[in-house]
């Protein structure tokens, strides 16, 4: 007589990952409360990112950091790349502490940072003080690794796919929205008259009203944590542990063995590699445009309001959200993984080569060729680098992915900086130089997306 086939029935109680799994068990559809606790969550934890981008020219100058007026991008950049430093330095961490006291307390103190240092930001009259707030806020907003481990431990595994999709939506649409709270709410008493009087506290701290906004938005959803049941299991249940592991596995994980080392794996660490040069030019170029486009025309700018560059960002956003929901999965599916990142950053490359020249433009037609570009630019950015990510793969693709984040924003500041004490160079003048050399950038990215470099196995790449 056979030996009846061991289940997971032996749920251990009182254990929250045994739990969810209960309920995972009794109910087969899509947990679409938990889902939308996880998107609400990851918006608010995105928003403060990018929200600093449309004013942080306006704040170096009312900091008076800045010796003149072309060192504004170098302090611009140091600020913008503090946040993805501290993150970068902690962000292994609180991976690591999540695996261990579980995934809801490192969400609900990552919202809480948001709450707290988010605001101090805006408070901020002191530069040091900025760009300390800003550290520390990328340092304990440790959420985007147990984010994503969450949202597949809530789902089946037929429904793994969609909880993903969930965090990186939403954490895009939270990229996209934050520069527009940012822009269109800085400096309310300039932007506002008739709403916000010169002697109210917006006047005294004229970047606190988005950062208001922003933590009160943050301080609803840590609310909403309270209905966030815990995933993780809190026992040594070896059985069940790795029959969830098995249960759990995709087509991505599979090339993944826990007895072959992680950086010996070159399928792996190439994809990991080339993604990150895609998102070392991405976070440049999204520190360089608004700089570029508020900055003085007489050194290459477009001299354009905050409001003006949040309009810019909103309307490439939306034209983002647009690509992704209609026209991505088509062309994907059509050219595969791959292929459709080679040709998206190939189109980039002539698209950054016509910002300089938009200087030349004015009233419409300036209007016209930079939403265009600004548009078909943001779509265009949606790369798709295949990865197998598993377990401490996943960790070491957030890390290295936080390092080149955060010498994005400081390099491209320092860049930008240097190009507009060289107007009158023969080679390249001015910002000319800097959007060559995000291209150069874009071009090395292309490069690695090529054999012998890329190797990702053949599934990855249909076409």
């Amino acid at each position: 007589m056979d030996e009846e086939a061991p289940t997971i029935a032996s749920y251990v109680q009182g254990c929250p990952g045994c739990a969810m799994e209960r309920k995972k068990a009794s109910n087969k559809g899509i947990p679409y409360k938990e889902l939308f606790l996880v998107a609400i969550t990851t918006i608010a934890s995105a928003l403060p990112i990018s929200s600093l981008f449309p004013f942080i020219y306006f704040m170096i100058e009312d900091l008076h950091v800045a010796k003149n007026e072309q060192d504004i991008g170098l302090y611009a950049g140091l600020l913008g790349a503090s946040y993805f430093v501290g993150r970068f330095m902690a962000s292994l961490f609180w991976g690591l502490v999540a695996d261990r006291i579980g995934r809801k307390p490192i969400i609900v103190f990552s919202v809480i940072s948001v709450v707290i240092f988010n605001t101090l930001f805006g408070l901020s009259v002191k530069y040091w003080m900025a760009i300390t707030t800003r550290f520390i806020l990328g340092a304990l907003n440790g959420m985007l690794a147990p984010i994503k481990a969450y949202s597949i431990e809530i789902c089946l595994p037929e429904h793994h796919a969609l909880g993903l999709s969930v965090v990186s939506t939403s954490w895009g649409l939270g990229l996209i929205v934050g520069p527009s709270i940012g822009g269109y709410l800085a400096q309310p008493t300039q932007q506002y008259p008739n709403i916000f009087h010169n002697k109210s506290i917006f006047a005294r701290f004229p970047y606190l009203l988005p950062c208001l906004c922003i933590s009160v938005f943050a301080a609803i959803v840590l609310v909403s944590c309270i209905w966030l049941p815990e995933t993780l299991h809190m026992h040594k249940n070896i059985y069940s542990e790795v029959e969830m592991s098995s249960d759990s596995r995709d087509p991505q994980t599979e090339d993944i063995h826990p007895d072959k080392c992680l950086y010996k794996n070159w399928p792996l660490m190439s994809s990991i590699i080339a993604y990150c040069v895609f998102t070392l030019h991405d976070t440049a170029y999204s520190e360089i445009l608004p700089l570029w486009t508020v900055s003085d025309r007489k050194y290459g700018g477009l001299s354009f309001s905050s409001k003006e560059i949040a309009q810019v960002l909103a309307v490439a956003g939306a034209g983002l959200i647009v690509y992704q929901l209609f026209i991505y999965r088509p062309i994907h599916k059509f050219l595969g993984c791959v292929k459709s990142c080679r040709t998206a950053s190939a189109l980039s490359i002539p698209l950054i080569a016509a910002y300089p020249f938009m200087t030349h433009l004015s009233g419409f037609k300036l209007g016209l060729a930079l939403y265009f570009v600004a548009i078909v630019k943001a779509s265009l950015g949606n790369y798709a680098v295949s990865q197998n990510q598993r377990g401490a793969a996943n960790g070491i693709s957030a890390t290295a992915m936080s390092f080149f984040k955060a010498i994005g924003p400081a390099g491209a500041g320092a860049l930008f900086s240097w190009a507009q004490k060289r107007q009158h160079a023969t080679f390249f003048p001015g910002d000319q130089m800097v959007f060559f050399i995000l291209n150069v950038v874009q071009c090395i990215a292309l490069v690695l997306t090529f054999k012998p470099f890329l190797a990702v196995p053949e599934h990855y790449d249909l076409k």
